[in-house]
């Protein structure tokens, strides 16, 4: 019996892309005979003919399922909703830019069915045509949670990979609507082969994470992996309030030996400055931590369906 295998592909104004990458899965799914191929598109609130060319691409072949957002949710949310509908018995997460090489899937099902690995994941090893500040601030945050969390996210890391479906399932069991999905991959463990890649440049279309965009989102990886944020507040509320009781002393000490007044209003304005921007800063992580608690409180759906040809799809989960 022939083992499936279903591709997830979020997509989000991608009218330009989703053919060439439709037509690439076809090749290599020519190519694996000994598998049987299904992909399922997730119409992430685009606002172009995404959803039109998926309907189109659905009707003409049985293989290809679709599911469309009642409006944009975010990658997260489209990966986790083709986790929740994905039915094979191997799973993949790629993006229809092309920057995910669907040429890499042969090697990838080689190394899963040798039954050592539990996922295969790619990783870039060059970041050619990538702005020098950004690729410099990527490393730094691979560096930084790996030194603060649990996750173990590999420089370089895609959200490409492909895996098993106890790998799915586990995945899935993790319904938190704060979601880091690199972070994820690395927290429930399984035994994982890093494949590398050169990088790919999209083949059509325009990319849709500015650096301010990717900043947010690393921001959220660290508060959702890591409680250092909170321990780095705590231990300088510990430090300053530790520094301005040796101040105090050395004022009282100064003025009982000396009677000089104490002088510089300058420096004084320069230290409740500083102090205020550290309290606000420490009340800001707080903040971030608390608000994300909010969020998951509240036990808001991560998505909502508003159209699908897949009539075992959870409209809203």
């Amino acid at each position: 019996m022939k083992k499936t295998v279903s591709l997830i592909v979020p997509c989000f104004n991608e009218q330009e892309s989703l053919p060439h990458f439709y037509r690439a899965v076809c090749e290599v799914a020519e190519g694996l005979s000994d598998y049987e191929f299904n992909m399922l598109f997730i119409n992430d609130g685009s606002k172009d003919q995404t959803l039109a060319i998926m309907r189109s691409i659905a009707e003409s072949d049985s293989r290809v399922r679709y599911i469309s957002f009642s409006r944009n949710f975010g990658k997260e949310a489209a990966m986790y909703a083709g986790f929740c509908n994905a039915k094979g018995d191997y799973v993949a997460v790629m993006d229809a830019d092309m920057q995910d090489p669907p040429s890499l899937l042969p090697e990838m099902l080689k190394i899963l069915e040798t039954g050592e690995y539990d996922s295969v994941a790619t990783r870039r090893v060059t970041r050619d045509g990538e702005p020098p500040i950004r690729s410099f601030f990527a490393r730094m945050f691979y560096k930084l949670i790996n030194r603060i969390s649990d996750a173990d996210i590999v420089d370089g890391a895609r959200d490409f990979r492909l895996m098993r479906k106890e790998m799915v399932d586990a995945i899935v069991a993790m319904c938190e609507y704060n979601r880091f999905s690199k972070g994820i991959f690395g927290w429930i463990g399984y035994k994982t082969y890093w494949l590398p890649f050169k990088n790919v440049e999209r083949i059509a279309g325009e990319t849709k994470w500015n650096f301010w965009g990717l900043l947010k989102y690393s921001i959220d990886g660290i508060i959702n992996f890591s409680q250092a944020p909170l321990s780095i507040a705590s231990m300088s509320g510990i430090l300053l309030t530790m520094i301005s009781f040796f101040a105090m002393l050395f004022v009282i000490v100064r003025k009982i030996l000396f009677g000089d007044p104490v002088a510089g209003w300058a420096s004084t304005v320069c230290i409740i400055l500083f102090l205020g921007g550290l309290q606000l800063l420490c009340m800001g992580i707080i903040g971030q931590y608390l608000s994300k608690t909010y969020m998951e409180v509240k036990h808001r759906p991560h998505y909502i369906i508003a159209e699908t040809n897949d009539q075992s799809a959870d409209l809203i989960r």
